[in-house]
């Protein structure tokens, strides 16, 4: 949904109607993870992917029958073989989409919910999908206001404090309700989808392989800066657009930096005065990915140095080095993938094994569960 909000900002400030259909569960081997967003909007034109091409066009029609008539429908489509040309996953897997039409006068909070994601304000949108609530229906949910109801106050207020505990979390899931916001009911089915700030990603060391790590890692979506104490290289020239640039010392600019379990560092300084205080003080802190650049020898050399700065060996287990996943790279947008590769793989637990040597299947289960139906399936 992230990547296709300009485009339905663009929609919604002309107040063209649009239809948005948004994946709220999944299961099995579904190629889309709940979040994932499609819109058809003015001149039939198309933005977004829920299912990266095995049911788009069955949603291309839905939605604009969505537009139309006004109602929201919720469709789950499926595997299935009996009909080659029925429209259905391949994978095996499930999903099931919310589709509504999005207007300025039925969605009065979208404007604020997109300003709020292009600059990095939490925010958490909650849509209603079955039950007696209306289904569409959505409140927008910020750390600090809420704007839009699903139907009742005692609903309203019952979503409002799960939506802001999802936000801290940077979660996204489906939750049940009574009609009045009882917790122990599961009459009303709501999609919380959270859009936290998108993680950082802090590569040290101004060479050529940083920016080459640095236009991976915007192409992830993670907000990148490049830090170096060397002011000859630190030059946003050198590097792709958006990704900031600082000229520090690298331990001492991550000293004042937050960080937290989303944050990926990569250390490609590659000379002990600068990676050995820059990785004591990392290891110390809380980040899902440290990798450092080097080679084996190099690799031994560190350790025995930070060893003896007093890191314990649960804190040097943490460290990836030396950086990236084996793939025989030799240029520097080569090494930029074996490290993306191995942020993914470690990210989402992959063994970063040929897919060809695996079995089972490709896709991890979703968050939330699925219906149990093959094919397409009306609500």
């Amino acid at each position: 949904m992230r990547e296709i909000l300009p485009a339905l900002h663009r929609w919604y400030v002309t107040g063209a109607p649009f239809g948005l259909a948004t994946v709220v569960a999944v299961s099995r081997s579904a190629p889309r993870e709940p979040g994932a967003a499609m819109a058809v909007g003015p001149g039939d034109e198309v933005v977004g992917s829920v299912s990266g091409g095995c049911v788009e066009g069955a949603v291309f029609e839905l939605a604009q029958e969505v537009v139309e008539s006004g109602t929201a429908r919720l469709e789950t489509f499926g595997y299935s073989d009996e009909d080659a040309f029925a429209v259905g996953l391949t994978c095996g897997g499930e999903i099931t989409l919310l589709v509504r039409r999005v207007t300025p006068e039925e969605d009065v909070s979208f404007a604020a919910v997109a300003e709020s994601v292009a600059v990095g304000r939490p925010v958490t949108v909650a849509t209603v999908l079955d039950g007696p609530a209306p289904r569409g229906a959505s409140r927008a949910v910020w750390p600090d206001e809420a704007a839009g109801s699903l139907g009742s106050p005692g609903l309203d207020a019952a979503v409002t404090a799960d939506a802001r505990g999802e936000l801290a979390l940077g979660a996204t899931g489906l939750r049940h309700y009574g009609p009045h916001g009882e917790r122990r009911e599961d009459a009303v089915g709501v999609f919380l989808h959270s859009f936290a700030p998108p993680p950082r990603m802090l590569v040290f060391g101004a060479i050529d392989y940083a920016a080459a790590v640095a236009r991976i890692g915007s192409f992830l979506g993670y907000r990148v800066t490049v830090c170096d104490a060397r002011p000859v290289f630190a030059t946003p020239k050198r590097f792709p657009e958006g990704v900031e640039v600082v000229v520090d010392w690298p331990h001492r600019y991550l000293r004042n930096t937050d960080t937290d379990d989303r944050t990926v560092i990569c250390v490609l300084t590659h000379d002990p005065k600068f990676d050995v205080p820059l990785l004591e003080e990392a290891l110390r802190r809380p980040a899902a990915y440290i990798g450092a650049m080097g080679s084996r020898r190099t690799h031994d050399d560190r350790m025995k140095r930070l060893t003896r700065a007093g890191l314990t060996q649960a804190q040097l287990a943490r460290l990836r080095s030396p950086i990236g996943l084996d793939l025989g790279a030799r240029t520097p947008e080569e090494v930029a993938v074996s490290v993306a590769a191995e942020i993914v793989s470690l990210r989402w637990g992959g063994s970063g094994t040929p897919l060809t040597a695996t079995a089972g299947a490709i896709h991890p289960p979703g968050r939330t569960g699925g219906t149990g139906r093959t094919g397409r399936t009306s609500h």
